[in-house]
């Protein structure tokens, strides 16, 4: 069966006309359920993790600044949301999520997180609408439990994952490989494993082409025993802060090829969101939702 992590505290309170969709979290589990996708036996709850598990990838003054409410206002504004106890709570959530999910995609081959694919977040800071890094955490959940030994990030949010980058720049164990907009944020990029950066306006048959020969190869000769896959929807025409032309139907390709990829070679998978800006709600909604349509036609 396919787990899904969501809960209720995704979906948090910000000021009015903030630029971020935080309504999607509450949308999009509604849509799954009400088209049939899941059913409520799909997802499972998420709860605060062991402090340990954050303190692998952050650094124990960084996280304890956000603990206490205390990083200092420039720190504060490069992340982007006002901070509050309870977005901190809302974050280290996000993380059990994606920790949990990640064990869940040992046993039935994907699990996916409703949120999460926070690959802003450096070891020491956070920025761009992300305070932890999710999948950084899980990975070295994963790994310091021996449950996966090499693994690949395939991270294809359109813009680059430069705080994943900098968690894992000299850890040969972690892959990490970013394929995103040239000319978007953020404007100075770390130095991932791998990074594809795209001319802007860059369409679907440009992207596709270079993804479909590209992931196979990496995955061929890195020999990964467990996949990340940021499959963030901002890499759309429609997308505000996007700069790529895919369609909705070359954002779903997309995925369908990761995902059947990682099938076919009996590769784990675990998916966290990602970015999505387009203006209507509904092209963000529906572009997230044909991920889990995918998984479930393709792994169940």
């Amino acid at each position: 069966m396919l787990k899904i992590a969501f809960h209720p505290i995704y979906q948090h309170p910000l000021p009015e006309k903030h630029r971020f969709p935080m309504l999607k979290y509450e949308l999009l589990p509604k849509q799954l359920l009400y088209e049939g996708t899941c059913s409520e036996a799909n997802f499972f709850e998420p709860v605060i993790p062991d402090d340990r598990y954050i303190l692998q990838v952050h650094t124990a003054e960084y996280y304890n600044h956000l603990l206490n409410l205390t990083l200092d206002a420039k720190a504060a504004r490069k992340i982007g949301f006002p901070l509050s106890a309870e977005l901190i709570k809302r974050e280290v959530i996000i993380a059990d999520g994606t920790i949990k999910a990640s064990k869940f995609a040992l046993e039935n081959g994907i699990a996916m997180n409703i949120a999460g694919g926070t690959h802003h977040a450096y070891s020491n800071r956070g920025e761009g609408f992300c305070l932890l890094n999710d999948q950084a955490i899980a990975a070295r959940y994963l790994q310091k439990h021996q449950l996966a030994e090499k693994i690949l990030i395939v991270d294809l949010d359109v813009h680059q994952g430069n705080g994943t980058a900098e968690i894992f720049q000299n850890d040969p164990s972690v892959f990490t490989f970013s394929m995103h907009g040239k000319s978007n944020y953020p404007f100075k990029k770390e130095e991932s494993d791998l990074d594809i950066a795209l001319e802007t306006d860059s369409n679907d048959q440009e992207y596709l082409s270079i993804l479909k020969e590209t992931l196979p190869k990496l995955i061929a000769s890195e020999k990964p025993d467990f996949i990340y896959y940021l499959c963030g929807v901002d890499v759309m025409a429609t997308d505000k802060l996007g700069k790529l032309a895919l369609t909705l139907e070359g954002c779903k390709e997309r995925d369908r090829f990761v995902l059947q990829t990682c099938k076919d070679l009996g590769i784990p998978v675990m998916c966290s969101m990602g970015g999505g800006y387009s203006p209507d709600i509904k092209i963000i909604i529906e572009a997230h939702a044909n991920t889990f349509r995918l998984a479930q036609h393709i792994f169940f």
